[in-house]
């Protein structure tokens, strides 16, 4: 899908959050939700600091929007995420309801195909940002593996 330069705001908002991750030792990804055209939640992951599995930028911002609506059913809302959200993100995404999701970058682990049936879900092609995140997760995970050795 082509990039809406109108919406390009958004995922600068989602590498902000992205590079918070970083900062903190996360795995750098960041999610916006949007609802008619304003941001209501933007997280980052938080899986080290919170000590959960699902403290995903995508689950932490869903929460976020949920309270700020007072409801659960995220109808009419946009997710922009940096990285393409695993299969628990995407459940979690159809499960509130949000009507599109937009990414960047690809994720090369996994294939989920079968959990994007009946979901709205675009790759934007934009080579600037792709090229920041995939340097922000690349250094990431360089980083990561001198800690470890």
């Amino acid at each position: 899908m082509k990039f809406n330069k109108s919406n390009i705001c958004f995922f600068k908002v989602a590498l902000n959050e992205a590079k918070k991750a970083f900062k903190n030792n996360e795995v750098p990804v960041g999610a916006v939700i949007v609802k008619n055209n304003k941001i209501i939640a933007k997280a980052y992951n938080q899986r080290e600091k919170q000590k959960s599995v699902v403290a995903h930028a995508e689950i932490l911002a869903i929460k976020k929007a949920s309270k700020k609506n007072n409801n659960w059913r995220l109808n009419d809302c946009d997710i922009y995420t940096t990285l393409e959200p695993c299969e628990m993100c995407l459940s979690a995404i159809k499960q509130s309801r949000i009507k599109n999701i937009f990414y960047i970058l690809q994720s090369q682990q996994f294939n989920y195909e079968k959990s994007k049936k009946h979901l709205n879900i675009f790759k934007i092609e934009n080579a600037f940002l792709e090229d920041s995140i995939k340097d922000l997760v690349k250094n990431f995970f360089i980083e990561r593996r001198k800690i470890n050795l």
